[in-house]
């Protein structure tokens, strides 16, 4: 099959469809982030290298992340390929990736800003035991939460002005880069407002 690029703003429900692809796929998920954090965890040389930028809060340089990269596709699970998340964000990040990895499918989630706003200035836990609730799509049930304590927890930056920023930076972005795969043929927006199983659907048979 080749290897997968997964873009989606957040809110898009990326984290949800990543899941289902691996479990149809079998392409592990690599996302820069978590390679990052293990190989500094690690103390590897080249996690050592990320460490010595991030510790002084500079941006990892492209060559440090592809050499992460490199190292994470000759691991037996990617032998078949794997599935980017969050990568690359530049057009430079992509044409160096690919000299490392056959790209096959880009697949983008689409959803309208409005709708990621509702979606995540939405969001609400319980304080108390954990549950996810949602102030139009899963409200505090009248009797309150199941565990009895119900306590009002929500993340200051789930507000509309600081999600229209992070969009804002998403399109910036990703813009370039959706035309620069469009134009090799690899670009795939799909419609994500809709059921999760539709979406879901409609990416799996892009990649049959």
């Amino acid at each position: 099959m080749g290897s997968i690029v997964l873009f989606g703003p957040p809110g898009a429900g990326k984290g949800t469809q990543a899941q289902r692809i691996m479990e149809h796929t079998g392409l592990p998920q690599v996302s820069t982030g978590d390679m990052l954090r293990a190989a500094v965890k690690e103390g590897s040389p080249i996690g050592l290298e990320a460490k010595s930028y991030m510790d002084r809060g500079a941006l990892v340089p492209d060559d440090v992340i592809l050499g992460l990269i490199e190292d994470r596709i000759t691991h037996a699970d990617a032998v078949n390929g794997v599935m980017f998340d969050g990568f690359p964000r530049t057009i430079p990040q992509a044409e160096a990736l690919q000299n490392l990895t056959e790209i096959t499918h880009v697949l983008a989630i689409d959803v309208p800003d409005e709708r990621i706003v509702e979606r995540i200035c939405g969001r609400s836990t319980c304080g108390t035991c954990g549950t996810v609730y949602h102030d139009t799509f899963n409200p505090v049930p009248p009797s309150g939460c199941s565990c009895g304590s119900y306590v009002e927890k929500r993340r200051k930056d789930d507000n509309a002005d600081t999600v229209l920023t992070r969009l804002s930076a998403y399109h910036d972005q990703t813009s370039p880069l959706a035309d620069w795969y469009d134009a090799i043929g690899l670009f795939h927006p799909v419609n994500g407002d809709r059921d999760i199983a539709e979406i879901t659907e409609d990416l799996l048979e892009l990649l049959n």
